[in-house]
């Protein structure tokens, strides 16, 4: 701690830093030698300063040998000077710790006027009120958001941001999932009264941004609603939009991803959802917890959506100060079915189109990934079996289910109108990407097929 009257380095400006840089040239040789009478007199006309000056510098900087000790000292009072006395000080920092940083958060000029009755009521003459908002300004900002604001606060604005070791190389590497609670109410089908605000879960892909699937209901988060949407995610969407009435829109998502990242909801440590995951090969990773940057892909598509689902009929907005005056449940006429419907065209028509970096869109930047790396997953218990597929062969799209409570079953729609295999046939696939035909996957007791190089290239990825 420097002595009273001494200036740091931070203070001073450009001007004076040069001053102090001048000075040590000429200063530091005295200090370190003999500072005679015919030195000082050069040092004076080198300076331009009196003779008492240069000793008073030479001293300074003997007692600490730093450039900004030869700062020009400012007249005045210093920045941070105390002048109320010791007891007038421990009662104006007793006042704001007891009054000021305490939850109720209560404003500046309200510890003022408890800084005003408690010095009356001690008979002591009350600080100015420029004096309390400079020791509240003094104070340490991670102690004031602690105390006035909680712990978790004070971590989110000035705690350090931990990085990520969440790494994608290509798609179904990571795959995020979260909920939120839709910000519109929607109406019955009968009826078209208000019912309330479903919740929407999400997935998204990590490396390409596509967004895997969502699914969305009047039930809280719950292993059911991740079970839903996990079967959204890996199966193909073609039969879910045609249902829809959705046939021209695109959404080529689909496939077993080989990791999880979720928060630390209940419903992501059940044990139907443990279970599953290892039936399936898919790792589990659970992000810290408050630690929301962590899951920024999927966080960041829930602010996207729900800043679409604000120009809906109904809306209720982020917070009431958005919504003022807005009649939510007046204005309210879509029923779920027809915001299910909504989402998915606004995510594989909207969102799609123009998701990611501007060189490689959602959709886009699951093709380009599926190229480097194009083959489906079909999984048979703990084996990968994989067989290629003759050119010219007729294929089809063939899927495997998630196994939430029942048995891992296999569907191809083949070009001949089937409907269904059983799992000791074998049945082409397609890329679990791209929709072109590329491998032929054996599943169940067939003839063991010749395995396939994870990374060869369908015949379209080739080109």
């Amino acid at each position: 701690m420097p002595p009273r009257g001494w200036r740091s380095w931070t203070e001073a400006t450009e001007a004076e830093w040069a001053v102090a840089r001048e000075r040590e040239r000429v200063i530091r040789a005295l200090a370190e030698g003999m500072a005679n009478r015919a030195a000082v007199d050069e040092a004076m006309v080198t300076l331009d300063l009196s003779r008492s000056v240069v000793y008073e510098l030479v001293r300074r900087y003997r007692r600490r040998p730093q450039t900004s000790s030869l700062l020009p000292l400012k007249s005045g009072r210093h920045t941070h000077a105390h002048f109320l006395g010791p007891d007038r000080e421990e009662l104006l920092a007793v006042t704001i710790r007891q009054f000021y940083l305490t939850p109720q958060r209560p404003p500046l000029a309200a510890l003022f006027q408890e800084v005003r009755l408690r010095f009356a009521q001690h008979r002591l003459k009350p600080p100015h009120y420029r004096t309390v908002r400079q020791r509240v300004q003094q104070l340490p900002s991670h102690l004031v958001l602690q105390r006035r604001e909680g712990a978790k606060s004070a971590r989110a604005k000035l705690g350090p941001v931990l990085a990520s070791t969440l790494r994608a190389d290509s798609p179904l590497d990571v795959v995020q999932i979260d909920h939120t609670p839709a910000d519109v109410i929607v109406v019955d089908q009968e009826n078209r009264l208000p019912i309330g605000r479903p919740c929407l879960s999400l997935a998204i892909d990590v490396a390409s941004r596509m967004v895997m699937g969502f699914q969305v209901s009047l039930e809280p988060p719950s292993a059911l609603a991740v079970s839903l949407v996990l079967t959204h995610a890996v199966l193909p969407k073609a039969e879910w939009l045609a249902d829809r009435e959705l046939p021209t829109v695109e959404w080529p998502a689909c496939g077993l991803p080989d990791r999880i990242h979720v928060d630390n909801g209940k419903e992501f440590h059940s044990e139907a959802f443990a279970r599953a995951c290892q039936e399936h090969g898919i790792e589990v990773e659970y992000r810290p917890r408050e630690q929301p940057h962590f899951g920024g892909h999927v966080e960041r598509l829930i602010g996207t959506m729900m800043g679409a689902v604000h120009l809906l009929p109904g809306t209720t907005f982020s917070n009431p100060q958005e919504k003022a005056s807005y009649d939510a449940e007046g204005r309210a006429v879509l029923t779920l079915p027809e915001l299910e419907r909504w989402l998915g065209l606004q995510i594989a028509g909207v969102y799609l189109s123009s998701a990611g970096r501007p060189s490689r869109p959602g959709r886009r930047g699951w093709h380009e990934g599926s190229c480097r790396c194009g083959f489906l997953r079909i999984r048979r218990r703990s084996s990968w079996i994989f067989s290629p597929v003759s050119p010219g062969e007729s294929s089809g799209t063939a899927f495997i289910s998630t196994g939430f409570g029942t048995g891992a079953t296999c569907s191809a729609h083949g070009p001949g109108g089937e409907r269904s295999r059983s799992l000791s046939s074998t049945t082409h696939g397609t890329c679990r990407v791209c929709t072109c035909a590329t491998l032929a996957v054996a599943i169940g007791p067939s003839p063991t097929p010749t395995s396939a190089c994870l990374r060869s290239r369908c015949g379209s990825c080739s080109k």
